[in-house]
């Protein structure tokens, strides 16, 4: 299920999508079926239109982010804090070595903060390595070091090194807590992705608070055009339809009880 849902993926990501529905018009009309092609390419140019010149794929991740609300304060006297990943781009560390955060780096830097001022918390990070090959570090080997860097003692971690996706966060994640007898704790991760989190522990009957981190909208996004941006517009409408698929694909599988 892991590999297929890669490979689904690749090939339904907007970009990917504009590019295979191109192709395949221009094989129609190549083929003779002019019209058939011309309409095809027609679908591939509204796609990537959409995608690059539009506000969609923001208002589509806005509106995850506003479904779960961060507390107004900080936690206090938290037992342990669980931090999905997604943080860390392993293929770099590998070829280059120290640290390295890629966009949802907020959600280290806030579980350091949070940390900071909970001392007595553990934290358990879940992420191994979520690649085709598996073949890099994991991203739980990678945060230890991170946390050791600013203070944080090890003895405070509790790692899941081998989960690839979420469903697999939330299914390592309650072993562990039941094996460190650890409970409620803390859910960090980006608020784009907090409501398939907490779908997937609520159905698991795991009590956790989320807080929502790593925001990639203002959150007063309107319908519209936008000229201005084309490459983020692109990338947060992949983000967003690939958070949408997911949560839309754990309900078909009965992972979570509600995708909205």
């Amino acid at each position: 299920m892991f590999y297929l849902s890669k490979i689904f993926w690749l090939l339904v990501q907007p970009l990917s999508l504009a590019f295979f529905l191109t192709a395949l018009g221009a094989l129609a009309a190549f083929s003779g079926l002019r019209r058939t092609g011309g309409t095809i390419t027609a679908a591939a140019a509204l796609v990537l239109f959409v995608t690059l010149y539009t506000t969609t794929g923001n208002l589509l991740l806005q509106s995850l982010e506003n479904r779960v609300v961060r507390p107004q304060t900080d936690p206090v006297d938290i037992s342990c804090m669980i931090v999905l990943g997604g943080a860390i781009e392993n293929e770099v560390m590998s070829g280059r070595g120290g640290i390295e955060l890629n966009a949802a780096a907020d959600r280290y830097t806030q579980a350091l903060r949070l940390a900071l001022i909970n001392p007595a918390a553990k934290i358990l990070i879940s992420g191994g390595d979520g690649s085709f090959s598996g073949a890099y570090e994991g991203e739980a080997g990678a945060a230890e070091r991170f946390f050791s860097a600013y203070g944080i003692s090890p003895a405070r971690l509790i790692k899941d090194n081998t989960s690839r996706n979420t469903f697999e966060n939330m299914l390592n994640t309650r072993d562990l807590l039941a094996r460190e007898g650890l409970g409620p704790c803390l859910l960090i991760t980006s608020a784009f992705h907090m409501p398939r989190s907490m779908a997937l522990f609520d159905k698991a009957r795991l009590t956790v608070t989320p807080f929502p981190v790593d925001y990639r909208t203002s959150g007063t996004v309107t319908a519209g055009f936008d000229f201005t941006q084309p490459s983020l517009n692109a990338q947060n409408m992949s983000t967003a339809v690939r958070e949408w698929l997911g949560l839309l694909g754990y309900y078909a599988a009965g992972r979570i009880d509600w995708p909205f």
